[in-house]
């Protein structure tokens, strides 16, 4: 998150989320600036 607040549950699953796609995430960044167009990641459900 880059800012703002959650209530504590909410940001439980956001950070187990992130755990889970971390290779995704750290995929899609790289690609992102290297100016190349992002893949798509399971949103949290």
């Amino acid at each position: 998150m880059l800012g703002g607040e959650l209530p504590r549950g909410k940001r439980k699953l956001v950070d187990a989320w992130i755990e889970l796609h971390q290779d995704e995430l750290m995929a899609n960044w790289q690609l992102a600036i290297s100016g190349q167009r992002v893949f798509s990641i399971e949103p949290l459900k």
